[in-house]
């Protein structure tokens, strides 16, 4: 038996997918040995492409989620090119796809159709709002799912709500996307049919957001804005030390206060003060509680106080920027970083989350706008005239 086969070798994604949510899923897919042809629009292809310039001249968004594809190009306004798609998914596992709702029905790319001609094609579909109710045609950027989904109502300062440094909610649509069709593929393996998905951006984040929806149960206050403080845990959250260096660190139960108190603040007496002898009290009395960890902490250097919480076991972290992770010596020790080609060149690239010891992640290269156009076009067995035609019709 070959080892170092993939889960996913020889299943065939074909990809209508722009910017994060969609491609973020079809890329962890290619990590696991599928194939994934990205239908990109022709000139520009998928407009991430031109958010920045970071990575040697490519975007900083692409690069990230856009490794191991195939791009074909295709004007699906024209017929010809909506032909060539029907016709990849006549063959395809799985049909992934983040236009607006509706969009893709009104070029027949309906259950109804492709799984007659198809009756294994596993579609999924993201979008901001699922593909019904009255918020279904509403446009829905990151940010917006984000507000919509009460995020920013408990993340940033109690003066200015803060959007996540990252797409939060394009990630969560695109982990239940890449989860939902590992799914429907085990699914497929007992019932031999295809399935529709349908992932709402909105109902990612909100699953995401459970614990302080429950915390705000019946009209209940909801948990505070507290910066990068924990909302209802303390102390936990960022601490200055004596070289104006902030350490993250976080205390779980009273076992760990004691700890502590004795060990890093070396005053044992403070976990039995009535003011801070149980997490809620600690909680409503922070500005007291504050002053005096300061006034501890203002005598030691940064490492010094790590090395204190890990003497006293207390969960704690350096407050690094991307400089900091870039060169973070546990991604090394464990070596997480690998090198993919793009057009631009190789560059270094995290291996996905996960140490197998059956098979290798697939990394391979970050495709040109089209790069792979005529090689897919021949295999469904259009001749060079055909595509030369469909060429200077700039359906391709």
């Amino acid at each position: 038996m070959n080892m170092r086969v993939r889960p996913l070798d020889g299943i065939t994604v074909v990809a209508l997918e722009h910017v994060i949510a969609a491609p973020f899923c079809t890329r962890q897919l290619a990590d696991l040995g599928a194939r994934i042809i990205k239908i990109e629009r022709p000139g520009d292809g998928d407009f991430a492409r031109g958010y920045d310039t970071r990575v040697e001249g490519l975007c900083s968004h692409f690069v990230w989620v856009n490794r191991s594809k195939e791009s074909l190009t295709l004007d699906l306004k024209q017929e010809s090119a909506v032909t060539v798609l029907k016709n990849l998914l006549k063959t395809a596992d799985v049909f992934v796809q983040n236009l607006a709702p509706g969009a893709a029905a009104r070029m027949g790319l309906t259950a109804e159709v492709l799984q007659k001609d198809n009756p294994q094609l596993i579609m999924c579909a993201i979008s901001g709002y699922g593909s019904d109710g009255p918020y279904r045609d509403k446009k829905a950027y990151d940010l917006l799912i984000q507000s919509e989904a009460g995020f920013l109502s408990i993340t940033g300062t109690p003066d200015t709500p803060s959007k996540a440094g990252n797409s939060i909610a394009d990630i969560a649509a695109g982990m239940y996307a890449y989860s939902n069709i590992l799914a429907a593929l085990l699914q497929r393996g007992k019932t031999g049919k295809g399935t529709v998905i349908d992932i709402s951006m909105l109902e990612a984040l909100s699953e995401w957001m459970s614990f302080p929806m429950y915390y705000a149960h019946k009209g209940a206050a909801a948990p505070s804005r507290n910066g990068a403080s924990h909302a209802t845990i303390y102390p936990y959250g960022p601490f200055k030390a004596g070289d104006g260096k902030t350490v993250m660190l976080g205390l779980q139960n009273e076992r760990e206060w004691a700890q502590f108190c004795e060990t890093v603040l070396e005053n044992p007496q403070l976990a039995q003060d009535e003011r801070f002898n149980k997490n809620f009290k600690r909680n409503e009395k922070r500005v007291e509680l504050l002053e005096i960890i300061e006034t501890c902490f203002s005598k030691l250097t940064a490492e010094q106080l790590i090395a204190k919480l890990d003497k006293a076991q207390i969960a704690n972290a350096h407050l690094n920027d991307m400089e900091g992770l870039w060169n973070h010596q546990q991604l090394k020790a464990r070596n997480r970083w690998a090198e993919v080609d793009t057009p631009a060149g190789p560059i270094p690239a995290l291996l996905p989350p996960g140490l197998n010891d059956s098979y290798d992640y697939r990394m391979d290269p970050i495709p040109e706008v089209g790069e792979h156009t005529d090689a897919i076009l021949k295999e469904l067995g259009m001749t060079e005239s055909a595509i030369t035609s469909m060429r200077a019709s700039g359906a391709i």
